[in-house]
């Protein structure tokens, strides 16, 4: 297990339980004890915990934590997956790409190989993912939080000057006369800045977000250059999307996934 997963898990397991142990750790891993403390050692460093005698213990708690934080959606779970595995696949070495906050950008994050690439992210799910692994350049606006997320009229301003080559964009819901839609209008502003400074727009949509409308239209269907869904889709709704100027690729689901779905 390479080390980035194993800071990962840790970090995973911090959030369950509070502390964790050495020993155990290293049973889990099957890593020495030592391997361990110096993985303790790195995420403490990255101010991620507290190291203990014997284990490590969540760095701090209340307000001000990088624990407590809203996780997102977790429908379509493994749908969002096989996108986020999609995705990943179009992502090049010393590519700047940016990454919208959401559940399937996340999955994105996770999955991401410890490699030469430049993050641009508000997301603070996201930046915690990516903090574990060292070759990922981070790039983060400033601003203050909101829920999972850090905006503010100041970091727009910086974002303005950023070159970004992908922006692997997520959405509530995409529809033929309503574009892509979400409910809040302080993200939609995020999200059009973050659309004027990319090259290439990828929008992240599992297939129950199709034919659906949100409150608010961030942006028309013609502005995005690929549409990334799951098998899920129906072939009469995807027909539809397919007919537009617009590149669609559809993630394979694991067979497991397929059964599930036929059961419902």
């Amino acid at each position: 297990m390479l080390a980035a997963e194993r800071h990962r898990k840790i970090i995973e397991k911090l959030e369950q339980l509070g502390a964790v142990k050495v020993s155990e750790l290293s049973e889990q891993f099957g890593v020495t004890e030592k391997t361990v403390r110096e993985d303790l050692e790195k995420l403490e460093e990255k101010g991620l915990l507290k190291r203990t005698h014997g284990g490590a213990v969540v760095e701090q708690e209340g307000e001000d934590s990088l624990y407590p934080l809203q996780f997102p959606n977790s429908k379509h779970q493994q749908e969002k997956s096989a996108i986020a595995a999609l995705a990943l696949s179009c992502i090049e070495e010393n590519d700047i790409i940016a990454l919208d906050a959401g559940s399937t950008t996340l999955e994105m994050a996770k999955k991401l190989p410890n490699m030469p690439v430049t993050v641009l992210t508000n997301d603070l799910l996201i930046i915690r993912e990516l903090t574990l692994k060292e070759q990922v350049r981070l790039v983060i606006p400033g601003g203050y939080r909101h829920n999972n997320l850090l905006i503010g009229a100041e970091s727009q301003e910086w974002i303005k000057r950023l070159n970004v080559h992908k922006l692997f964009l997520s959405t509530t819901g995409i529809h033929l006369e309503y574009g892509l839609t979400i409910f809040t209008e302080e993200l939609s502003k995020l999200k059009k800045l973050y659309m004027d400074n990319a090259k290439t727009v990828y929008c992240l949509a599992d297939h129950s977000k199709f034919d659906k409308g949100a409150l608010i239209t961030f942006a028309g269907l013609g502005e995005i250059d690929c549409i990334i869904t799951d098998e899920g889709i129906s072939p009469e709704v995807a027909a539809k999307y397919e007919a537009l100027p617009i590149q669609m690729m559809k993630a394979q689901l694991p067979e497991s996934g397929k059964r599930a779905k036929g059961r419902t």
